[in-house]
């Protein structure tokens, strides 16, 4: 998971309320288990039904920031919803309100979930339309060339995550000394419970 600091760039303004995961990336895109490619899935419904959306516009190709509305990842718990949104080049999405289940699966993708009041998010999308966006994880703001500054809550461990670039496994790793510390002492203390696993007694 690569480290996530500070983004700066376009905005998608979307701006729409209640997006559920199927909208995010239709069913008919879960068959697979890689992550990538299910980027030219995302969000297929508004992308062949709206001819001027924001997704297929060349001014805002390659934006890694997406505005939404209130309750944004609601439906299933599927994780394919974030690879999509990171194969768009999407690596933080602001909005009111998300889904619990979506952001938490967002969180372990690497994907920053930032909740702002609905003020926030009407100004955010009147600069995102024409200007880039700045979002500073460490001071946990949002902000626009127009002097507009938005703090947003994270939770500590997310956040240090997030910082550090560690996902479930990289958080492991970070702890292997303590790992094969206590392993070895365990081996000495009560070689019958480690006998056959490889760990030295």
């Amino acid at each position: 998971m690569q480290a996530l600091r500070e983004v700066e760039g376009r905005a998608i303004p979307f701006g729409r309320k209640n997006i559920d995961t199927d909208l995010i990336i239709p069913a008919r895109w879960l068959k697979t288990i890689s992550r990538e490619g299910l980027g030219q899935g995302a969000f297929e419904a508004v992308r062949t039904t709206e001819p001027d959306n924001p997704f297929d516009s060349e001014e805002f190709a390659g934006a890694p920031i997406l505005i939404a509305g209130d309750n944004f990842g609601c439906g299933s718990s599927r994780e394919h919803a974030a690879w999509a949104l990171l194969d768009l080049g999407i690596c933080v999405v602001i909005a009111p309100s998300f889904s619990d289940i979506f952001a938490g699966n967002a969180f372990k993708n690497g994907i920053l979930t930032v909740a702002l009041p609905q003020e926030a998010i009407d100004r955010l999308l009147e600069v995102a339309a024409t200007d880039p966006i700045s979002i500073d994880l460490e001071a946990q703001s949002v902000t626009t060339p127009f002097q507009d500054r938005f703090s947003f809550d994270i939770d500590p461990f997310r956040k240090h995550c997030l910082l550090e670039g560690l996902d479930e496994v990289g958080l492991t790793l970070s702890r292997d000394d303590a790992i094969s510390s206590y392993e070895n002492s365990l081996a000495a203390e009560k070689p019958w419970l480690t006998r056959g696993t490889g760990v030295a007694a």
